[in-house]
């Protein structure tokens, strides 16, 4: 349609008025058709069922696939009745051990001062929320995934922590939930 009227006008402008002149004494010869109100709008519910066909046979784009979480996929390795459940819980504990690690550390006197102080704190946490049950039993393709993460960003030396270690904890169990919180959307 664009391109019609851009034709047209440029004819309207080499043309000029002459053009104009011509084209309304050839109008002026046409017959005129004589056309009912049933006639219009039949031909207005034409065009309107052509423009509405034309709507509805576009086709819509794929839905893209989520992207991947980051540093840790956990899609795919919570399964089974309790997955989604198992995997809520694992972001909900991994992203509140985060923040407790966080906050210990800007206290004064912080009580998390080695990596195994930090590595019971995770174990007592889950078997507490968990009350006996285990995880990764149900789930040992995702506590696999889990501890092969964190033997690679945090290691498993209990020495003493520094700031920059105890941050590499708090990324590492943040990752982790935003991995699991993806699993259960």
């Amino acid at each position: 349609m664009t391109t019609i009227l851009l034709i047209l006008a440029a004819a309207a402008v080499l043309g000029g008025r002459e053009m104009f002149d011509r084209l309304a004494a050839l109008a002026g010869r046409l017959p005129r058709p004589e056309i009912s109100w049933r006639q219009l709008a039949a031909a207005a519910l034409i065009i309107v069922a052509i423009v509405s066909w034309h709507w509805e046979s576009q086709v819509a784009p794929a839905p893209q696939p989520h992207p991947a979480p980051g540093p840790l996929e956990l899609r795919g390795l919570f399964a089974g009745p309790t997955g989604a459940e198992d995997a809520a819980i694992v972001a909900a504990l991994t992203a509140e051990l985060a923040d407790e690690i966080a906050w210990d550390g800007s206290q004064e006197e912080p009580q998390l001062t080695t990596g195994v102080a930090l590595d019971d704190l995770r174990r007592r946490a889950r078997e507490m929320r968990c009350r006996g049950e285990s995880i990764g039993a149900r789930q040992p393709a995702a506590r696999d995934a889990i501890a092969g993460y964190l033997d690679k960003e945090v290691g498993n030396e209990g020495g003493p922590i520094d700031a920059a270690k105890r941050a590499d904890w708090v990324r590492a169990l943040r990752d982790i939930s935003e991995a699991a919180a993806l699993v259960t959307k």
